[in-house]
């Protein structure tokens, strides 16, 4: 299967325009989630990951108790792709946002 294409300089800014709280750091989409505590912040980790195996798509991410870290990327295409975008959408609909 063939990557994903990378997106412009321009689709990318649309996108983040319309992703609460996402920056671009590094060449990845960079968020950082905050939740009542550690148990939220694992079934949230759950969640995605069940969407992560559905894309066929990974996250990078790092949980310290009630906090979750999450860059996006796609190695293949050197870049974030529509697939890093949609697992964005889908964490902060997970997160309430």
């Amino acid at each position: 299967m063939p990557a994903p294409a990378r997106l412009s300089h321009s689709d990318l800014q649309s996108a983040l325009k319309t992703l609460c709280g996402w920056s671009l750091q590094a060449d990845k989409l960079h968020r950082q989630f905050q939740f009542q505590d550690f148990n939220q912040a694992f079934g949230f980790m759950t969640r995605l990951a069940l969407v992560a195996e559905t894309l066929g798509h990974h996250p990078e991410w790092f949980n310290v108790y009630n906090r979750v870290t999450i860059d996006l990327t796609t190695h293949d295409a050197g870049g974030v792709t529509a697939l890093d975008v949609q697992f964005a959408q889908k964490a902060n609909e997970f997160a309430g946002f």
